[in-house]
């Protein structure tokens, strides 16, 4: 297993070089995303070293965090915007992409299907029902893993200067204000419909609402610790409901913070 993984690395970062171009808008992109999937991939070994996992599961951890983008790039190339809306979702590309791949097929059967459900369920609302009590841990991993480079890729487009600024692929929604659908999400503590985004003050309170979906205290409390809540809170206006939905917030990351992970 360690030699496929060394060599699965190699592949991806020759692949992912691949997608260099002169074009330095899109340039832009791609080293982002590139450098989103080392950190993602450290995540996951982080993570997997907390919760005590097997040396063969934390194997499994860091292939989900390496590969878990690698549709990002053939989405890039194949409808310019890194937008699922618009193009094809990310995830599923990826699993075409793995699927296509012949080291991805050396792992045991056992093995890909965990890849595969975990990369599947890192983009979407929910993680798709299951009795498989590793596979859901493992999906839990990645979008916990995936949340918390997130917010760091996220940190410098958090003001109205830093919208405008965006590339591409940064949806730059010009009004700082917050939608009342979003303020209510954020008050009554609960994810928000994301189809109703209107302004870049509704898409920073979905950074906060993300907090409702991280699964593990240790998440969270790396979140808390590089600052990224209280970054996006000061970014935001604050209304009495508003204050009203960061009281709630802070007292429920308080208590996440201090959960055992099991």
């Amino acid at each position: 297993m360690e030699q496929l993984l060394r060599e699965m690395h190699t592949w991806m970062t020759a692949y992912m070089k691949s997608f260099y171009t002169a074009d330095q808008e899109v340039m832009q992109g791609i080293l982002i995303k590139e450098i989103h999937t080392g950190y993602v991939t450290a995540n996951m070994v982080a993570l997997a070293r907390h919760l005590r996992l097997s040396p063969h599961e934390r194997q499994l951890a860091e292939i989900m965090g390496l590969f878990h983008d690698v549709g990002r790039f053939r989405q890039y190339s194949l409808y310019k915007t890194f937008s699922d809306a618009q193009s094809e979702d990310h995830a599923e590309l990826a699993l075409k992409v793995l699927s296509e791949l012949p080291l991805f097929a050396r792992l045991a059967d056992r093995d890909r299907a965990l890849v595969r459900f975990a990369i599947g369920n890192h983009n979407k609302k929910a993680i798709t029902e299951t009795d498989d009590v590793l596979a859901l841990m493992f999906a839990k991993m990645l979008r916990d893993a995936d949340k918390l480079d997130i917010y760091r890729v996220l940190a410098p487009y958090l003001s109205e200067s830093g919208a405008d600024r965006a590339p591409n692929f940064v949806a730059s929604l010009a009004s700082q204000a917050v939608s009342p659908a979003f303020v209510q999400a954020l008050v009554e503590g609960r994810q928000a419909d994301y189809r109703m985004l209107r302004t870049h003050g509704d898409r920073k309170v979905v950074r906060l609402l993300w907090v409702y979906d991280i699964y593990y205290s240790w998440t969270m409390r790396e979140i808390v610790k590089k600052g990224y809540i209280d970054r996006v809170i000061h970014a935001l206006p604050h209304g009495r409901e508003m204050t009203l939905g960061f009281q709630r917030l802070k007292s429920y990351v308080v208590r996440k913070c201090a959960m055992e992970d099991v």
